[in-house]
């Protein structure tokens, strides 16, 4: 039997019209106010649609698990009501499963005119999921990304080629990268190196992991800014230290330097507050602000670059990538009632109608 979540009539946004979800802002008029309101319909219906398509790939996963096939299959209108292709599943070679699929946009003739602002493909990554045929490799994914070791499976491997094949064989074209939860950390590990390469992918990151102490769920917040603040004077010291001990090796300004090419990369990050395993996100960039304000900016620098965990890797000489550690990004917290963490984790919070959404920009 069909689980509802899996089902486009039941659960998805089907109250949006395919043509709106792209619609070209200067087919509107120049008044401010109306130009404003269509502005943040296009960036609702933008992230709907992102988010339907990392949803799509779940539920691939789940058709291929539950052997629904042709019409049974529950997949598709997940990408056809926004006139999608699937052109191409992304295969786990460990065990599998779907993890990821690249779309196509192709829209009706008809439709061509009003979708200027559409990407021609879009990459989305799924998260973890909990089933027996899948639980066991995604579980010890997480364990690689909580180790800042995701840059070294054959997943990211796969993914990474996927997306490098795409922008090499369309050049120019507008491609979209989409992650949640686990498929986040994937689409910000495939973003950063393709910045690296010179090419600045627009992507859509719902709950991606931070790895780190979930200091944003302390209610005081005096006591919330006392441990950010601490442990940024640790980080500070730290990378200090291990700088004075590798003096003479470029290993610190590479990193220092890639941070810097990374800060025009501006990533949209979609937080709620409810979820530990992404909330810090909220305290890592407004405390970078604080500090600033307080004249220690240059504490706030180093441990903005660093980690904790990610300085213990490197310390025992292990190859270390954290991916929670971002220069730019717009931030995107959804303040609206969140009754549970599986909600406030989920992905279908992202395309409901009428969310309380609070946007800060950070620059680096």
């Amino acid at each position: 039997m069909a689980v509802e979540r899996d089902v486009f009539d039941i659960s998805g946004p089907t109250y949006l019209k395919s043509v709106d979800c792209f619609h070209n802002l200067l087919t509107w008029g120049i008044n401010f106010f109306s130009l404003s309101i269509v502005q943040r319909n296009c960036e609702h219906n933008r992230r709907s649609v992102a988010a339907s398509l990392v949803q799509a790939v779940y539920v691939l996963e789940r058709d291929q698990q539950l052997n629904r096939q042709s019409v049974e299959a529950l997949a598709p209108p997940w990408w056809e009501f926004f006139h999608f292709e699937l052109i191409r599943k992304l295969i786990d070679d460990a065990d599998m499963s779907i993890f990821g699929a690249i779309f196509e946009f192709n829209p009706p003739s008809s439709e061509e005119a009003s979708a200027v602002n559409a990407p021609r493909f879009v990459i989305a990554f799924r998260g973890t999921i909990t089933e027996r045929d899948t639980i066991s490799r995604d579980l010890s994914l997480d364990l690689q990304l909580v180790q800042n070791g995701l840059h070294r499976t054959s997943r990211f491997t796969i993914a990474m080629q996927a997306v490098q094949n795409v922008a090499s064989v369309f050049p120019g074209s507008t491609i979209w990268l989409a992650g949640h939860s686990l498929g986040a950390g994937m689409a910000i590990l495939t973003g950063r190196n393709m910045v690296k390469k010179g090419l600045l992918l627009e992507s859509f990151l719902f709950n991606p992991p931070f790895v780190a102490a979930p200091i944003e769920r302390i209610r005081d917040e005096r006591v919330k800014h006392g441990f950010r603040i601490a442990r940024s004077v640790i980080t500070a010291g730290l990378t200090i230290a291990m700088k004075g001990k590798t003096e003479g090796n470029s290993q610190r300004s590479v990193a220092e330097e890639s941070f810097s090419i990374l800060s025009s990369w501006t990533p949209y990050l979609y937080i709620n507050p409810g979820d530990h395993i992404c909330s810090e996100y909220i305290g890592y960039f407004q405390h970078r602000k604080n500090m600033e304000d307080l004249g220690a900016g240059f504490i706030e620098k180093l441990a903005t670059q660093n980690s904790i965990g990610d300085l213990f890797f490197k310390a025992l000489g292990w190859e270390s990538e954290p991916l929670h550690l971002l220069p730019s990004a717009d931030l995107i917290v959804n303040v609206s009632p969140s009754p549970d963490f599986k909600y406030a984790h989920g992905i279908s919070q992202w395309w409901q109608p009428e969310l309380n959404l609070q946007h800060s920009k950070y620059r680096y």
